[in-house]
């Protein structure tokens, strides 16, 4: 099944190609992946029939249980079959339709047909989920096919939105299940039902999430907009695949949950609404597709309905209504796209005569109409004799629902009802479609069908007459699923003729009621014409949509005002309200807390505090930012005083980062804050800092005091060692155990790297173009940095310039020693890389722009993707040679001649004896995306912020004044500039 899917995403992703390839005839061979699929499903008809199944699984989140299981029962196999074989024929029938190959609807039915193929034999409920909502992204996908018009756009974002919301619903219900069974296998949920009152939620929200996505009443609005979608996708999704979805689930479910409260009363009094809703509608729709859309509509109410009571007979009769309304409808929608192609127009008061120039079409939508109507002996007829039939047995003390008899009877009689309204727009559709009108010339037909367009509606229709003759091999085949329903009596076999009885006498009276209705349609479209109007469904939805516009306009206006500080007063206010009262109600302090483990971090503390205090009443902002600083370096001494000096040195890297960044950003504004009387507010905003900080205060004593289990970095020095072949735990960590995180975390920080770069200048990262020695020979002489020359001398330092010199190579060499030795001594290609971008730093900082050029003449936007891609490489590589991706590999080299050298933390033999370690390839990665976004921060913030106030100071010239000017003079100016 793993495989089947695979394949069906394989090809829709590969729907160019086929089209680039083979044009139209892609439509033919793309139809092979949905044929394989039927076929292997017949192949597993033997086990499936006697009742054994087909299972496969392979673990996906074992550590929340969720798994890769497909189970496929016979009512999986049902759907399935369904899904392959009316996706077979429609991708068939599309090779006619379509003029152009069009790859994205060919993709799109492809995945499609993989997605409901995987939720029919999901047995994990999280899994089933997956497939449920790609469902309805795929079919949002195709209703709104023609971007360019309103009328689809609008449709499939109303589709997505209602089935979305309740697919949410139904997430809600799956969670709550997950919860109470410790489990998310559905076959095991059915096996032993959960009882009380969260199961009965979470069975009613999962019942929402299906007649959402079933189009039943007050959802189901939904379905006729889709009908915006090109005909061959309306005859898939929404009448043959994704609308039975819901059915599937219900009749999945009801063995087990028909009996909770509040669930057949809403299957029964909602079903029979949307079918009369629906069948009422159909009668005054002359749109041929919005009638079968609202006759969709109404069939759907009808089989949720039966499959949703749980008895025996209602089960039997509601599977064989779901393959009766595949086949009929799939058949009429797809005449209907023939009718269309070959007339140009589905507008039924504009057709008449189609069933002399068309009459094999006829004979088809006939057959399907037929069945559509439950005239004998069309398949129809014999599932809604088998409903009716089960139906009555409720009048008959309740059939062991426990039903009243009043409440049964008026159930027949809606059912009743709603079968004449269906022959009446059957009637409707076929004498529309086909029918001669008085006083119309007969509809030319400019397209005549091929014989090719019209196989899928003949195979269907031809299928709607033929099983209407199988019932004794269908009602063995239902046979598996009736026996899992526990209430009821048996059911009759499916029969063309059980002998005068009344379900029989029903069937006629339907038809005969339907005939009438539509006898005198025209009176009754003046009786439709008076009724008054009511608020739709549809109505209802954008009312409630404009409605929320309006909200969220107002709430973003009033809470999103685009000032900095009122967002973070907001944030930071919710979070005292939340966390510090709760805080402040549960009993979770600890009996004694520590406060401090040495004096040394007493006094670190009260620098700290001095320097947060004294901020308040700094008002220059370069002196704001280094006070700010000295919280930094205090949480650097203190990781140094716990005995981490790995963490120390990247926090001072950090910090000393982060404030050269802030002091560039800072440098254009003014030099001090505003000198305007301070608002009163301000006593506001020092009360939230107040809360915030002993909010903050308390939740580290909660934490740290409250810890109940075991550390999680218990034996981590002996894992490290051991498996990570290194001494440094935190690099280990960082490089080996949780690489894959590292490699997401470097990932981000070539996404913000772009960002900064594209959000502060739309400019390219390469460098500008630095003079050459020849054309600047006398640039460097007398200067310690090549490029201060070209500095203003007010704004150059001889001192900076020396120490510049000096330091570069040291820092470079520094960061080298870093990034090799990190992995069992402080240090790492995060704190190389920072090390290494501070170098860069320094030489801007001394000499400007063109030095920073110098010093990397090279674009930041390859060092990142270089980093990247080794970080990537040195994954997959372990793999590459029969290893586990990311598996580490111990590496020692000696180079002999080399003295040992002394440090605070042993005596290593730093050059000699070199212990490298594969995943040291990773941490080069990382070191070069560090460099990279310090280069792309430094050329953006520093470099880049100096260009530009050079070209505001530098005046543009006016076209008045460009006069013709001597070549000589013209090269002399430039010079002297």
């Amino acid at each position: 099944m793993l495989g089947l899917l695979a394949l069906h995403f394989l090809v829709g992703a590969m729907a160019s190609l086929w089209s680039r390839w083979f044009g139209r005839n892609a439509f033919l061979v793309v139809a092979i992946v949905p044929l394989i699929g039927f076929c292997l499903l017949l192949a597993e008809a033997g086990p499936i029939l006697d009742g054994a199944g087909y299972v496969e699984s392979v673990d996906w989140i074992p550590a929340l249980g969720v798994s890769l299981t497909f189970r496929v029962g016979l009512l999986q196999w049902l759907l399935g079959l369904l899904v392959t074989g009316i996706g077979f024929i429609v991708l068939v029938y599309c090779r006619w339709y379509f003029a152009k190959p069009p790859a994205r609807t060919l993709g799109l039915l492809v995945a499609f047909a993989g997605a409901m193929l995987g939720l029919v034999a999901a047995d994990d409920l999280v899994v089933l989920y997956v497939f449920w909502e790609l469902t309805t992204v795929f079919s949002y996908l195709m209703i709104g096919h023609d971007s360019s018009r309103r009328a689809n756009r609008a449709a499939a974002t109303t589709a997505l939105i209602v089935t979305t919301t309740g697919g949410l619903a139904m997430l809600v219900g799956i969670v709550t299940f997950g919860v109470l069974t410790g489990s998310y296998s559905l076959s095991a949920l059915l096996a032993a039902p959960p009882t009380g009152l969260a199961a009965t939620a979470a069975a009613l929200l999962m019942l929402v999430g299906a007649l959402s996505k079933s189009a039943l009443a007050p959802f189901h609005f939904w379905l006729p907009g889709a009908m915006a979608a090109p005909t061959p996708v309306s005859a898939y999704l929404h009448a043959a695949t994704m609308v039975k979805a819901g059915v599937y689930l219900v009749a999945a479910m009801a063995p087990a949950f028909a009996a909770v409260p509040l669930w057949r009363p809403v299957i029964t009094l909602l079903g029979a609404l949307t079918m009369i809703l629906g069948g009422w509608r159909a009668l005054r729709q002359d749109d041929l597709k919005l009638l079968l859309a609202y006759g969709t509509v109404s069939q759907l109410g009808f089989i949720t309905l039966m499959v949703g009571l749980g008895t025996k007979a209602a089960g039997q009769a509601g599977l064989a209504m779901l393959l009766a309304h595949a086949l009929f409808k799939a058949t009429l929608f797809l005449s209907v796209g023939v009718i269309d192609h070959a007339t140009g127009t589905r507008d039924l008061t504009k057709l008449s005569g189609l069933a002399g120039r068309l009459p094999a079409l006829a004979v088809i939508a006939g057959l399907a109409a037929a069945s559509m109507a439950g005239l004998p002996p069309l398949f129809g007829f014999v599932s809604k004799e088998s409903a009716l039939d089960a139906l009555v047995k409720l009048t008959h003390s309740g059939d062991g629902t426990g039903m009243l008899p009043a409440p049964a009877v008026l159930l027949v009689a809606a059912i009743v009802v709603g079968s004449m309204l269906t022959v009446a727009y059957s009637l409707r559709f076929w004498w529309g479609a086909f029918g001669t009108r008085r006083r119309a010339e007969p509809t030319p037909v400019e397209h005549p069908p091929t014989p090719g367009f019209l196989a899928g509606p003949a195979l269907l229709g031809l299928a709607c007459l033929v099983m209407g003759f199988l019932g004794h091999p269908l009602t063995e085949t239902l046979a598996p699923y009736v026996a899992t329903i526990r209430e009821g009596s048996a059911p009759h076999e499916l029969a063309l003729w059980h002998g005068f009885s009344t379900p029989l006498a029903l069937s006629a009276l339907a038809i005969a009621g339907g005939a009438v209705l539509f006898w005198l349609r025209d009176g009754v479209a003046r009786v439709q014409g008076t009724f008054p109007h009511m608020p739709a469904a549809n109505d209802f939805y954008r009312t409630t949509m404009r409605l929320l516009d309006a909200v969220a306009v107002e709430v973003t206006a009033r809470v999103q005002r685009g000032s900095l500080a009122s967002s973070i007063g907001t944030i930071l206010t919710v979070f005292v309200v939340l966390v510090g009262g709760t805080l402040v109600v549960l009993p979770v302090w600890p009996v004694v807390p520590v406060l401090y483990d040495n004096l040394a971090q007493v006094g670190v503390a009260v620098v700290v505090c001095v320097a947060a205090i004294s901020l308040v009443t700094v008002r220059g902002r370069i002196r704001a930012i280094l006070t700010v600083g000295v919280t930094g370096y205090g949480t650097a001494l203190l990781f140094l005083f716990h005995g981490a000096p790995d963490l120390a040195l990247t926090q001072v890297l950090i910090e000393t980062a982060a404030l050269l960044v802030f002091l560039m950003v800072m440098r254009t504004l003014p030099k001090y804050f505003t000198d305007r009387p301070l608002h009163s507010s301000r006593w506001w905003r020092m009360i939230l800092a107040v809360g915030v900080g002993l909010t903050v205060t308390a939740s580290i004593l909660v934490s740290a005091g409250s810890r109940t289990a075991e550390p999680a970095s218990t034996g981590l020095e002996r894992a490290a060692y051991e498996f990570g072949y290194g001494k440094n735990i935190v690099n280990v960590i960082l490089v080996d155990t949780r690489a894959w995180d590292t490699l997401g975390e470097i990932s981000v920080l070539v996404i913000a790297a772009t960002g900064v770069a594209s959000l502060i200048f739309l400019r390219s990262r390469v460098p500008g173009r630095r003079p050459t020695r020849a054309s600047a020979p006398n640039q460097s002489a007398g200067a310690w940095l090549r490029a201060s020359r070209s500095l203003h001398p007010a704004a150059r330092s001889l001192i900076f310039e020396v120490v510049t010199r000096l330091l570069f190579g040291v820092m470079i060499l520094v960061s080298v020693y870093l990034l090799i030795a990190g992995h069992n001594l402080p240090g790492g290609g995060f704190a190389g890389g920072l090390v290494a971008g501070l170098a860069l730093v320094v030489r801007y900082l001394a000499a400007g722009a063109k030095e920073l050029d110098d010093a990397a003449p090279i674009d930041a936007g390859r060092v990142l993707g270089a980093g990247l891609f080794i970080g990537a490489g040195a994954a997959m590589l372990p793999w590459a040679f029969g290893g586990r991706i990311f598996q580490s590999f111990d590496i020692h080299l000696t180079l002999p001649g080399l003295d040992a050298v002394a440090t605070p933390w042993g005596t290593v033999n730093a050059f000699g004896d070199l212990h490298l370690v594969s995943s040291t390839v990773f941490d080069i990665g990382v070191y070069l995306v560090v460099l990279g976004m310090m280069l792309d921060l430094v050329r953006s913030l520093g470099s880049g912020i100096d260009q530009q106030a050079e070209e505001e100071r530098t005046p543009v010239p006016r076209p008045e004044s460009t006069t013709a000017v001597p070549a000589t003079a013209r090269h002399h100016g430039g010079g002297a500039r």
